[in-house]
């Protein structure tokens, strides 16, 4: 079985550089194609990236290729993604984040989850914080309330709505099915994230993981499959700064014209 990732890269090469060597070390079941895209990063991310390819900082195995591709203007996360849609040859793709870390060989352990279960899409591990604690995501649709109360922890009276939004009244030390696969580590049948178009490219930046989600179930179903797992550093800039914030309220009211409005 043929697997393929892609990291979008916006500055910050070397936590890029260290989320890819663990992607490269720890697959080792099938081969692999990993795409490392610099979203036109003012750093200088992009040379960075393209001469760890190819001078040994990137411990490539022989059945393993790495790409960088440098865009010349940031289109956001879901535009950077797409820019290997048209490449795609594998089976089962990963969307990655940069500060993720796999400790196994979580992609091929997924991809094989994934062909015993026809059924499925798209699906995405357990993610953990570096120091161990579990981290607990979204996995229902957006809706207001919940997403109020996450930016505004004020909102006491909306904390259930949270909870029902990270499907806390379901067992989630089972593969289950969701309905919100988080941008920061899925997996998608190739053919179909290609069928579907890929990212939704109105979307500068949040949300889009979310509206990818719904697109991918149109033709099948979305998992948490909790038995493999991986880390992710979880930087949340939209709880930080105002542009962020503005961004996610934004791509939010996009994708409440899409597929409906939940209060």
């Amino acid at each position: 079985m043929e697997l393929s990732a892609c990291i979008v890269v916006y500055n910050g090469a070397e936590e890029a550089l260290k989320a890819a060597q663990t992607v490269l070390e720890y697959t080792r079941r099938h081969p692999l194609t990993l795409y490392l895209v610099d979203n036109a990063s003012p750093d200088g991310s992009g040379s960075r990236l393209a001469k760890a390819a190819k001078d040994g900082t990137l411990h490539i195995r022989e059945n393993q290729k790495v790409e960088v591709l440098c865009r010349t203007e940031n289109g956001g996360f879901g535009t950077g993604h797409n820019t290997v849609l048209s490449l795609l040859q594998s089976e089962v793709h990963f969307i990655l984040n940069p500060d993720i870390q796999l400790t196994a060989d979580t992609l091929s352990d997924l991809a094989d989850w994934m062909a015993a279960h026809p059924d499925a899409v798209m699906a995405r591990p357990a993610l953990t914080f570096p120091d161990g604690r579990p981290q607990r995501l979204p996995l229902r649709r957006c809706n207001v309330r919940a997403m109020a109360y996450r930016q505004l922890p004020c909102l006491k009276f909306w904390a259930k709505y949270n909870e029902r939004y990270l499907m806390a009244d379901k067992d989630l030390t089972k593969p289950t099915e969701i309905e919100f696969c988080t941008g920061s580590f899925s997996a998608v049948d190739t053919a179909v994230f290609k069928a579907v178009g890929g990212f939704d490219e109105r979307y500068f930046m949040y949300v889009e993981d979310a509206d990818l989600t719904q697109k991918m179930r149109t033709k099948g179903k979305a998992y948490l499959v909790p038995q493999y797992t991986a880390i992710h550093a979880w930087h949340r800039a939209a709880h930080r700064s105002l542009k962020p914030f503005l961004w996610q309220l934004r791509s939010l009211m996009r994708y409440f014209s899409k597929w409906g409005f939940a209060w």
